[in-house]
């Protein structure tokens, strides 16, 4: 008998070790893929862990052009659940494999930036800016340029940097504002000449890439992301932003699940606190500008007030984009 009752016993736990529910299972892993900044994504880490201490969540990096890639490739077989931080511009090419978000409130974002096939949710606006290390300027004996032809004179070689546009949704916007600005032929001849006078090893692969230069000392002049600019402003960096005649060019974020997941309750209750309460927080910490229609101010102190944003036309419209991004060569 007690042979029995031990045999039986036994089988209990090794049935209950196959099942998180047992208390001593593995927990359930949610993949997160981001291509926001590492410090943002350790944010995003920290609130999810916190949050859902029954979940192994893994909050992953990848360039905005790798995931999207990622996810025109894999489709709904991806290892991806949750999208964060995917330029919708691409969220909206691969739509076909994005669920469709019919529990998500979406009249607390503007509504320019509702996407009509609810398949993903505004994330981030983000504009991007002129940074410049005026002491290392100063040091090379440079002056402070004024517009985006100065950076073609040969005083600038070496000390400018950009994204590449092929791989950066940052380097796209500002393709795209001059492409606008002055055509595609005058557009990608401007682009030909700055890469004379780019630093390093040439245009970046991420959006990130010209501050982190100039935090190097590797550049003095940064095409970069603003907020980004006034965090490390804010954290003592000797920078100015500034803004040519163009304007400040911009695209929007977005976060979005795979196509089928959205009938898996437990990453679907993680998707709901990343736009009800994740996302918030990463623009009152980060990203001040405005996609909630009543949005907490931002605690970058050294934010631009008045962004003067430039034209974009075109920017929701995709072939334009990969018709451009064939034309470009570096």
């Amino acid at each position: 008998m007690k042979k029995r009752i031990i045999a039986g016993v036994m089988a209990a736990v090794m049935c209950c070790g196959m099942f998180t529910g047992c208390g001593s299972g593995k927990k359930k892993t949610i993949n997160v893929y981001s291509a926001a900044e590492d410090y943002r994504n350790e944010n995003i880490q920290k609130m999810l862990d916190e949050k859902f201490p029954e979940y192994d969540i893994k909050v992953s990096y990848i360039t905005t052009g790798d995931l999207a890639a990622k996810v025109a490739a894999e489709g709904k077989d991806s290892d991806i659940d949750i999208i964060y931080e995917m330029e919708s511009l691409s969220a909206e090419k691969v739509s076909d494999n994005l669920a469709t978000l019919d529990d998500i409130d979406f009249s607390v974002f503007v509504d320019d930036y509702v996407p009509e096939s609810k398949k993903y949710v505004p994330e981030a606006l983000m504009s991007g800016a002129i940074i410049i290390n005026k002491k290392l300027l100063d040091e090379k004996g440079v002056p402070v340029p004024t517009s985006y032809d100065d950076l073609l004179k040969p005083e600038y070689k070496g000390l400018v940097s950009m994204p590449n546009p092929k791989s950066s949704g940052t380097g796209y916007i500002f393709l795209l504002n001059m492409v606008n600005e002055r055509g595609e032929d005058k557009a990608f001849e401007y682009f030909d000449k700055l890469a004379e006078n780019i630093s390093g090893q040439g245009f970046t692969s991420s959006g990130s890439g010209p501050v982190k230069a100039l935090i190097q000392g590797e550049a003095a002049i940064g095409l970069g992301m603003t907020f980004q600019a006034a965090k490390e402003i804010d954290k003592g960096s000797d920078f100015t932003i500034t803004f040519f005649k163009e304007g400040a060019p911009y695209t929007t974020y977005s976060s979005a699940v795979i196509a089928g997941k959205e009938k898996d309750e437990d990453i679907m209750k993680v998707f709901k606190y990343i736009v009800s309460d994740v996302i918030p927080e990463d623009k009152k910490l980060y990203m001040p500008e405005k996609i909630f229609k009543n949005q907490a101010a931002c605690e970058l102190k050294s934010f631009p007030k008045d962004v003067p944003y430039g034209n974009m036309d075109g920017i929701t419209d995709m072939s334009k984009k990969e018709a451009l991004l064939d034309k470009w060569n570096h």
